[in-house]
């Protein structure tokens, strides 16, 4: 099983990124997903979630109407475009899978995860 991150780095406030995660070794279209956000000393949090089917998604209140989660069945990817980013921003990116139709808010249910990538939001 792998979750393999991309799409991160350097960017300034108000820039934008795509982040990509790529999914192999499971049924990926059985499982919903998210991505999780960790800065340095703060745990780690959940920023958006969708369903296995991609019919329904759901945001931490932060990032509401600035993210924007999505995934692409047939090619085994999760997506989170990022638009007008913040320094608040700035956080290690995980994706993560569990074995759920609805994704739930518990780290502890995810049992795949990706090994991270750095967003910095810096001028």
């Amino acid at each position: 099983v792998q979750l393999v991150e991309s799409g991160g780095g350097l960017v300034q406030p108000g820039g934008s990124l795509r982040l990509s995660c790529a999914a192999s070794g499971f049924t990926f279209g059985s499982y919903a997903m998210s991505w999780y956000r960790q800065a340095p000393g703060k745990e780690r949090e959940l920023v958006a979630a969708i369903t296995s089917a991609g019919d329904m998604t759901d945001y931490a209140d932060s990032v509401k109407g600035r993210f924007s989660i999505s995934r692409d069945n047939a090619k085994n990817t999760v997506y989170l475009q990022m638009n007008n980013l913040k320094p608040e921003d700035t956080a290690v990116y995980y994706c993560a899978a569990a074995p759920l139709i609805v994704p739930d808010s518990r780290p502890q249910l995810y049992g795949y995860w990706g090994q991270g990538t750095q967003v910095t939001v810096s001028s």
